[in-house]
Order: structure tokens, then sequence, then C-alpha cells
């Protein structure tokens, strides 16, 4: 099935296994919460368990340095697509008020980032994610 959206989630590859994760996880709940429609309908197996609802669609994953996640959120910007974001520093955090106050304290071009995610029209996404690779 083709969709006229992509989701794309791009991580910084030096990190740790379990911060990349950590941060799939956070990115793509990020995407759920800001685009209801993207979530499919909830799962039921043949003995009649139900299971919750997934986003229905792929979520393609690249890997990037710290420059290439630097010119991906400017590109996402620039075309008027609101990313959902990881920075290094809500690691050492607790809670989500602490990651937003760890966030709002530093200007855009000094967020040490370790994450992104977008949703957008598939042209657009392929523009904001061009030389990047699938995360290994």
């Amino acid at each position: 099935m083709l969709f006229d959206t992509k989701i794309a989630l791009i991580i910084r590859d030096d990190l740790a296994s379990w911060q990349k994760m950590n941060v799939a996880a956070f990115l793509a709940s990020g995407i759920a919460a800001s685009y209801p429609q993207s979530i499919g309908e909830p799962y039921e197996d043949a003995s009649g368990n139900g299971y919750l609802r997934l986003i229905g669609q792929p979520i393609l994953i690249y890997g990037a340095d710290h420059a290439a996640l630097a010119r991906a959120l400017d590109r996402a910007l620039t075309r008027g697509v609101q990313p959902a974001l990881y920075t290094e520093e809500m690691f050492s955090t607790t809670h989500d008020a602490a990651n937003r106050e760890v966030v709002r304290g530093v200007e855009r071009e000094n967020l040490n980032l370790v994450g992104l995610a977008i949703r957008a029209e598939r042209k657009v996404i392929d523009k904001i994610v061009d030389k990047l690779k699938f995360h290994q």
C-alpha cells in the first residue's frame, strides 16, 4: 500500500543501543499524539484477546551524526514541518516537564539533538532526509 505521507525517525548513530530504542519510542509517541489519523484499528488474535492500536503505516528510521540532524531540523522547519525532537540533555531528566524545560533553555542552533521524528507528504520527507541512510 502506498501512503500519501511518510513518517521518518532520524536518530544519532553514536548512541548506546538502549538510548536509540528509548529515543525511537519517545519520538514515535510524538507522531502518534500529534497525528491521530495515523493510528490504525485495534488488534485481536484468533482467541479473542484484544490489543492496542498501532501507527498504521511504516516508519522509516535513519541514522545521522549531529550535523546531519541539525540539517534535517533546518530542512523540516523551512518546509513548515513541525518535528518531534529529543536532545541529549533529556537523558538526564526524569519527567516530561523537565524535558520541556531543558529544551526551552537552549536556542535552536545550539540544540544537542539525538533524534527527530517527522510526518509529512512523501516528497517533503524525501527532501528533508535527502542523503541520509537507513539506521544500522
